[in-house]
């Protein structure tokens, strides 16, 4: 370990890889609420916050298992339900009066049409202005659950969960909508 009067200890989170103090500055000085995007492997977390010196507020927050009351049968951490997610996030910022946000991914990779961009579609459909240019969204195919429904042709053990809550891959586009439908009517 270096020693000595000028060597200084980085900040805790830096040193865990959890925080980019240089990205996370650059959010803040737009002085936006931010669209926060987190993504484990079975959910999806989506918070919109805004920055306050005492600590973040956060002003509507969404979860991948929210979904489930309004009837989503499929898994909760693909394409569609990220959109889904996004959606929702963007109708419950409306009801706060929440207009515009920046996304912030945290340390995750931009990579193009992956779901935290899939969650900024999602949000952007719901009416919520994102004011950074995002050149990187999915197709609308990806999002609406088309590529997913090819996999009939296959038999694939990738998908069993979902056919045990009764959803076949052919109607997943039909069972996307239906869900949007009810996110819809709950939230206008």
């Amino acid at each position: 370990m270096t020693q000595g009067k000028k060597y200084s200890l980085p900040l805790k989170r830096k040193r865990q890889h959890r925080t980019d103090y240089k990205a996370r500055l650059k959010l803040l000085i737009s002085g936006r609420p931010r669209l926060v995007v987190r993504k484990s492997l079975n959910n999806i977390l989506t918070q919109l916050v805004n920055f306050h010196p005492q600590g973040d507020k956060t002003i509507a927050s969404a979860h991948s298992r929210e979904l489930l009351s309004f009837g989503w049968k499929a898994h909760r951490g693909n394409l569609p339900s990220a959109y889904l997610l996004g959606y929702l996030l963007g109708l419950k910022a409306k009801k706060h009066g929440v207009t515009e946000a920046v996304l912030d991914i945290g340390l995750h990779k931009a990579v193009p049409g992956s779901a935290p961009f899939a969650v900024a579609k999602g949000a952007l459909d719901a009416g919520l202005h994102l004011t950074q240019n995002i050149s990187a969204l999915p197709s609308e195919e990806a999002l609406n659950g088309t590529t997913i429904s090819l996999y009939t042709t296959f038999s694939s053990p990738q998908f069993s969960q979902t056919l045990k809550r009764g959803l076949t891959l052919s109607t997943f586009p039909g069972h996307l909508q239906e869900v949007k439908k009810k996110i819809q009517a709950q939230w206008h």
